[in-house]
């Protein structure tokens, strides 16, 4: 704070010297006590600064030794304290002001005891070295010359308005620039709120109307804030207990294995009694064989259409979206499953291979090979379908993680009418 203090009365004596300088061309005795307040470099490489809050209001009183103001760097916060008694006679840069220069008038204050209504405001000297063009506004103003050339910030707005930006821009926003097809004249005229002025997404989205134009702006300050760690409040921790002994690791080299997702077996009994009545009535009046294996694989197929997805954590994208408050990109709800279900004593792969008998030797000599051309005139229905639709009911499993477990069930129950209720559409 010493140091802050030293560069405090630093600014404060250019303050008054340029102050000094103006009274010698003032006509009015009274304006003589009306000082320019200026922004203060709080540090030897500082070049300009935010206006974080103002301790003071327009017409307040105050003492030397009282915080005027804090100013946000690129460092820390640091509070601007006052060298003298006076009045607070004017702000001119409000609470909020992003990127104010140093040396640049930030405030007007008088003597302590004056009568500010009667006082008028001391010139602009930095406005008054400008050229003949419109000034820009306070927190756009260029950086006081060095070495005979002026600084030229990347954000700087020229008085038309327009602001020049850091090229080849930031992916995100070339694309979204690209997208909505915005020219490199209109690009000029966004405002940056990153880093040193450049130019954000959000940036872009607030001057097509996609959010709330104050909303970068008011991030920008957020995460400038939260940026400074705060080291004021630190406290000693207290020791802990030893940990207890870890047991022996297994002799599989030392290493922990990953632990594994948690497993649930979900299960739902399903009557094959009507599939079975429909097969034999097909059997029957067409002349047509249908397996038990089709009308499940049908089923399953129908069951694995359209399943809830499985809840995940958020992209980056779709966390974008929701702190600039887009809200437009929606997750897919849906999506296609690849459950199989588990049935005791049958298999739809094993169901779909069909044997072709081999013929014997003895078969062959005696002349009683069938031709291999020659097909049978009816084969029955294989045993499996019999075994299977035994008195009706089979348990239908799935063995899924733990988050899969309501998609799981969806996907039985839907098993469960096309089985039950409607097999006549599933041929």
């Amino acid at each position: 704070m010493a140091s802050l203090a030293a560069v405090c009365r630093v600014s404060a004596r250019l303050t008054s010297g340029r102050a000094a300088a103006a009274r010698g061309f003032a006509t009015s005795p009274r304006c003589l006590a009306a000082q320019n307040f200026i922004m203060p470099a709080l540090s030897p490489t500082m070049t300009e600064g935010n206006i974080a809050s103002w301790k003071v209001k327009e017409g307040d009183s105050f003492s030397a030794g009282d915080v005027l103001l804090e100013i946000e760097t690129d460092k820390a916060t640091m509070d601007v304290e006052a060298q003298e008694d006076g009045i607070m006679m004017k702000i001119v840069s409000q609470d909020g002001s992003k990127g104010v220069q140093v040396g640049t008038r930030i405030a007007v204050v008088a003597d302590a005891g004056d009568d500010i209504s009667a006082l008028e405001l001391p010139p602009d000297e930095q406005a008054a070295q400008g050229t003949s063009q419109p000034a820009a506004p306070i927190s756009q103003q260029e950086e006081p010359k060095s070495a005979g050339k002026p600084a030229k910030r990347p954000d700087a707005a020229a008085g038309s308005g327009t602001y020049d930006h850091s090229y080849p821009l930031l992916p995100s926003v070339g694309l979204l620039v690209h997208e909505h097809g915005i020219s490199k004249e209109d690009v000029g005229k966004i405002k940056g709120t990153g880093p040193n002025g450049r130019l954000l997404k959000g940036d872009v989205l607030a001057f097509l109307g996609e959010i709330n134009t104050n909303r970068p702006a008011t991030l920008s300050s957020h995460f400038s804030k939260m940026a400074h760690l705060d080291l004021s409040n630190i406290k000693v921790a207290e020791k802990k207990a030893s940990p207890a002994p870890k047991a022996p690791e297994a002799a599989s080299g030392g290493s922990k294995a990953a632990p594994k997702p948690e497993k649930v077996l979900v299960e739902l009994p399903i009557s094959l009694e009507n599939v079975a009545q429909l097969q034999r009535r097909l059997r029957d009046s067409a002349d047509v064989s249908v397996s038990i294996a089709t009308f499940i694989s049908k089923a399953t197929a129908f069951a694995n259409s359209r399943l809830p997805v499985v809840p995940r954590p958020p992209t980056t994208n779709e966390l974008f979206d929701e702190v600039v408050g887009l809200g437009k990109a929606k997750a897919a709800r849906f999506s296609q499953g690849g459950y199989t279900p588990s049935i005791p004593d049958f298999s739809l792969a094993a169901s779909r291979r069909t044997s072709t008998p081999k013929s014997d030797i003895i078969d062959i000599l005696a002349g009683s090979a069938k031709k291999s051309g020659s097909l049978p005139a009816r084969r029955p229905a294989p045993k499996l379908d019999a075994r299977l639709a035994g008195d009706g009911i089979h348990t239908f499993s799935l063995l899924v993680s733990k988050e899969e477990k309501a998609r799981a069930e969806l996907f039985l129950e839907r098993c469960k009418l096309a089985l039950e209720e409607v097999p006549e559409t599933l041929i």
